[in-house]
C-alpha cells in the first residue's frame, strides 16, 4: 500500500464525520449560509439593487429577488466582465468560466475566492467518501487520469477565462500532481480527437487506476486503446479500479464502457456544474447523490410543473418531498441569486437528502402536450434493453416528427448501437410500451390515436461523434441533449441513417 492510501484513510475518516454533522441538519447549515451570502453581498450593486439590508428571511428573499437564468442576470454580468467590481459578490471573480448558451452564446460564469472551495473541495470529498465506506484507497497510489478540455487560461480585463474543468485542472492537490496524466502540453491540445490519440500513446503502458470524464468521451478513448493494443482495457490497467463520471445519466453507456473494460469496477458519480459543485454520490449501496448543504451554495426548488408559472413556489431544502421533479435554483458565493441552473431533480431519500437528476427544465418533448423529459426517455430505454440483452447502446436522441410524409405524427428515436437488437421490430414495439408506462399523458395521445408509435432511426457508427465534430463540440464537457422539442438535432442526424 503507498503512501497516499495510508494518509488517504485518516483524512477520510474526518471528512466523513464533517459530513454527517451537515448531512443530517442541513436546514441549520443552509439558513446559516443563506443569512452569509446576503449580509456579504448587501454592499454590491446587485445587493443595493435588491434590498438585502433589509432581507431577514426567505420569505423577504422571494419578494425581493426574482428567478432569472443567465439571459436575466446578464446585465450584472456584463458588468463584471468588463472588469467592474463588487457586482455580484464584493471585488472581482478569481475567474470566468466560459460555456456555450443554446441562446446567449457565450456564457461566462463567475468563480470568485470563497466559491472554489466549493469546485475543489467537492471532488475531493467525493474521493473519500468512498475510500471512508469502502476502505478501498489503492486507486489513489496508481496513475489518474481526466479527460477534460485544455486547462488553457486567456484573460478578460485581468480576469483568467476558461473552461471549468481546465480551471479545475490548475487546483489538482501537489500530491496527485506527480501520479495525474496526461502532460500539460497533450492536456492543452484543443483538436479533441488529436488529444485522445497523444493521450492514448502516453498512457498505454501506464499504470492507471482511477480515469474519470463524460462516458461518451471515455469510451472514445477506450476503443483508441483497444485499437492500438488488442486487448480490452482490464488488461492494458490491470490496477484498474475507479471510475468517475458526472453530466450525464450513467445508464445507456453502463453495458458497453464495462464491457470494453472486460470486468465491473467501482464508480462515483457527480454533479459539477460551472455555476456550482452541487452533489456526489456518497454511496456505493444507498442511491442518489447527496446535495451538498454545506458549500457556499443556498438552494431553491421549484416544482417542474409551475416553473413557468408567473409565481412558482420557491421551497428550501426542508420542504421539497421525494418524487417530485424540481428545478433547481442557487444562490451563491460566486455572485449568482436566483440562478436557475436549467436542470431538473427528484429526490429520492431526506435522511440524508439524496437526489438523482432527471433531465433539462427545457429538454423535453411536448409537440402534443404530453411534455416527456429526459428521465422518462432514459428510463424507457433501460427497462427495453433489459428485455433485449444483446443490445448495446452507443448514444441516442429523441425528436417530434409532426409532420411525416405519411401517417400520424410520431417520436423518433435516433440510435447508435453498438448491437442491434434481434427483431428491431419488436425492440421498437417494447420501447413504446414503456415509454407509454412512464408518461400517462403519450399514452393517452397513442391510445387516441393523435400520436402513432415511435419509430427507432438506427444510425451507422459513429454518428454522434461526427455530429458533434461538425457542431465544434466534440469532447470535453460537451453533451449530446437526450432529447428536444424542435428538430434541430435530428434534422443534422438523419444524413447518417
Amino acid at each position: 500500500m503507498g503512501i497516499r492510501s495510508i494518509l488517504s484513510k485518516p483524512f477520510a475518516a474526518y471528512i466523513a464525520k464533517e459530513t454527517r454533522q451537515w448531512s443530517l441538519e442541513p436546514g441549520k447549515f443552509q439558513q446559516k449560509i443563506f443569512k452569509g451570502l446576503v449580509e456579504k453581498a448587501s454592499g454590491t450593486q446587485f445587493g443595493r439593487d435588491h434590498g438585502f439590508s433589509d432581507i431577514n428571511t426567505h420569505d423577504d428573499f422571494v419578494k425581493q429577488v426574482p428567478i432569472k437564468d443567465y439571459e436575466g442576470l446578464s446585465s450584472y454580468i456584463n458588468q463584471v466582465v468588463n472588469g467592474q467590481a463588487d457586482i455580484l459578490w464584493p471585488g472581482k471573480p478569481a475567474y470566468f468560466a466560459k460555456t456555450s448558451g443554446t441562446t446567449s452564446g457565450t456564457k461566462y460564469i463567475p468563480i470568485t475566492k470563497d466559491s472554489i472551495p466549493n469546485h475543489i473541495n467537492s471532488a475531493r470529498n467525493a474521493l473519500l467518501s468512498y475510500v471512508h465506506e469502502t476502505g478501498n484507497a489503492k486507486f489513489l497510489d496508481g496513475k489518474l487520469i481526466f479527460l477534460s478540455g485544455a486547462p488553457t487560461l486567456t484573460k478578460k480585463n485581468g480576469i483568467h477565462v476558461g473552461r471549468l474543468s481546465g480551471i479545475v485542472n490548475h487546483h489538482v492537490p501537489g500530491y496527485l500532481r506527480t501520479n495525474q496524466m496526461p502532460s500539460y502540453e497533450t492536456n492543452c491540445m484543443e483538436d479533441w480527437e488529436a488529444k485522445v490519440d497523444q493521450i492514448v500513446e502516453e498512457t498505454h503502458d501506464q499504470n492507471m487506476s482511477l480515469i474519470s470524464g463524460i462516458p461518451p468521451w471515455v469510451q472514445m478513448y477506450f476503443d483508441k486503446l483497444k485499437a492500438k493494443t488488442g486487448k480490452p482495457i482490464k488488461d492494458i490497467f490491470p490496477d484498474f479500479s475507479m471510475f468517475v463520471y458526472g453530466g450525464v445519466n450513467f445508464e445507456p453507456y453502463k453495458a458497453k464502457l464495462f464491457e470494453t473494460i472486460g470486468n465491473q469496477i467501482d464508480s462515483i458519480e457527480t454533479y459539477p456544474a460551472s455555476e456550482g459543485f452541487i452533489a456526489y454520490q456518497d454511496s456505493q449501496v444507498e442511491p442518489g447523490l447527496l446535495l451538498l448543504a454545506n458549500s457556499g451554495i443556498f438552494y431553491e426548488f421549484i416544482p417542474a410543473d409551475e416553473y413557468f408559472d408567473d409565481n412558482p413556489s420557491r421551497l428550501t431544502i426542508e420542504e421539497v418531498e421525494p418524487g417530485v421533479n424540481y428545478a433547481v435554483i442557487i444562490n451563491s458565493n460566486a455572485g449568482l441569486w436566483g440562478y436557475s441552473i436549467g436542470d431538473t431533480v427528484k429526490f429520492v431519500s431526506k435522511n440524508p437528502y439524496r437526489l438523482i437528476v432527471t433531465g433539462r427544465i427545457k429538454h423535453f418533448i411536448s409537440a402534443f402536450g404530453e411534455h416527456v423529459i429526459g428521465e422518462e426517455v432514459e428510463s424507457a430505454m433501460k427497462a427495453t434493453c433489459q428485455k433485449f440483452p444483446e443490445v448495446e447502446i452507443v448514444e441516442f436522441t429523441v425528436a417530434p416528427n409532426v409532420a411525416p410524409k405519411e401517417g400520424l405524427p410520431l417520436h423518433e428515436w435516433y440510435v447508435e448501437f453498438a448491437s442491434q437488437p434481434n427483431d428491431m421490430a419488436a425492440f421498437e414495439k417494447e420501447l413504446d410500451l414503456q415509454l407509454c408506462n412512464k408518461n400517462t399523458y403519450y399514452d393517452d395521445l397513442i391510445t387516441g390515436s393523435v400520436l402513432r408509435s415511435l419509430e427507432v432511426i438506427n444510425l451507422q457508427r459513429g454518428a454522434f461523434i461526427n455530429y458533434m465534430k461538425s457542431i465544434g463540440k466534440l469532447g470535453g464537457q460537451n453533451k449530446v441533449p437526450r432529447l428536444s422539442n424542435d428538430r434541430k438535432i435530428a434534422d443534422e442526424l438523419i444524413q447518417f441513417k
